[in-house]
């Protein structure tokens, strides 16, 4: 596995124990619709909404922050992968979508930053 892969596996399974540790439930991790998939999909400590979470891990943030990453074609996609979840699962709750930024390579000296409700895919199609 290419060493980027390992770091995006990583930072996921770090973000999946912060927002445990946060006491949200994880519902399912790298749901498939297609080709694209939803890195995290949570429910919020009060059970009432669902977060799809978009986890962005680099080693350094000198030249961009991770979520510079995410445009409105990403954002288009994570709204497309939402959709078919909450069709499939008849999800009635309330949604969110969270980015989770993560800066380092380990345990021991990442950097996590959560951005809750960080956008909404509906505003991508304006």
């Amino acid at each position: 596995m290419a060493s980027h892969n390992e770091l995006g596996k990583w930072g996921e399974e770090y973000a999946a124990n912060y927002l445990r540790g946060k006491g949200y439930e994880i519902i399912e991790r790298n749901w498939l619709f297609g080709h694209r998939d939803i890195d995290i999909i949570a429910r919020t400590p009060d059970g009432t909404t669902v977060v799809f979470v978009e986890v962005k891990t680099r080693t350094s943030d000198v030249v961009t922050k991770p979520d510079d990453a995410i445009d409105v074609k990403k954002i288009k996609f994570i709204g497309s992968v939402a959709n078919n979840f909450v069709k499939t699962r008849n999800i009635t709750d309330m949604l969110q979508f969270d980015i989770i930024n993560i800066v380092g390579n380990n345990d021991s000296n990442a950097q996590l930053e959560h951005i809750k409700d960080a956008f909404n895919p509906c505003l991508a199609y304006r």
